[in-house]
């Protein structure tokens, strides 16, 4: 029997799984990333109780020996579990992403007793500390699962003196988990609305495309998130001009 599969085209599937989620407080972007299917989420601002759904507290705990708990070990014993003795959880989320880059700072640094990852001679604590982000995004995206990057907002200033929004994340760590992302949506608050826009993408997705119901109903209620297909842009036009002829 042959490994090669069958020369005939295939139906394309293309249901998202890594999204990024950015705003300000109390935009929505804790309650958006709670409508994924059955979330776990890893928090760091001190309200894990808060949501609704299961949690835990992502920290470095130190002693006077070092750290008694590290993230960087705590993050890596989690995702371990999740590959062998998944309960049922179905979306990972890291609230806030920003909080737990600094995290795996803190736990490099003092595991080297040093004070910062500069300290570190030949540039190995900017190695070490880029290695771990790195592997950390890649077993999270080789999970089986939705994983939801959230991120606090910075209010910036272009070369023209235009102020803009943008994640609060350093561009240099944004880019990396960007990087690895399928959509990147903005949460906003305009009075008792809630708005929720796509700023990045890492190509067009459309309905036809994605079998995940749960998934396509969230991107339903985000503006730029999906492309029309196609066919139904080819029926929308004949019946149209069906009207006309009429």
């Amino acid at each position: 029997m042959s490994i090669l599969p069958v020369n005939k085209p295939q139906t394309p599937v293309d249901t998202l799984r890594n999204f990024f989620i950015w705003g300000a407080t109390m935009s929505g972007k804790s309650y958006l990333a709670e409508r994924f299917p059955n979330p776990l989420f890893l928090n760091t601002d001190g309200n894990a109780l808060a949501n609704q759904a299961p949690s835990i507290q992502i920290r470095n705990i130190k002693s006077k020996q070092g750290l008694r708990q590290s993230a960087i070990k705590q993050l890596d014993e989690i995702i371990l579990e999740l590959e062998n003795n998944n309960p049922g959880y179905e979306t990972l989320v890291l609230d806030v992403i920003d909080d737990m880059i600094v995290m795996i700072e803190q736990a490099i640094c003092v595991d080297n007793g040093v004070q910062t990852l500069g300290d570190i001679p030949y540039g190995k604590g900017y190695a070490l500390f880029n290695q771990v982000l790195q592997e950390l995004v890649m077993d999270l995206k080789s999970l089986s699962m939705n994983i939801v990057y959230i991120s606090r907002i910075a209010d910036l200033v272009d070369d023209d003196g235009k102020s803009y929004e943008a994640p609060s994340l350093k561009t240099k760590y944004y880019n990396v988990i960007n990087g690895n992302s399928d959509l990147v949506i903005q949460t906003k608050r305009v009075g008792a609305r809630y708005i929720r826009r796509v700023t990045d993408r890492r190509k067009k997705y459309y309905r036809s495309q994605i079998d995940d119901p749960k998934i396509l109903r969230i991107l339903e209620n985000v503006v730029g998130a999906l492309e029309q297909d196609a066919n139904n842009t080819v029926a929308s036009k004949t019946v149209s001009n069906k009207t006309k002829e009429k």
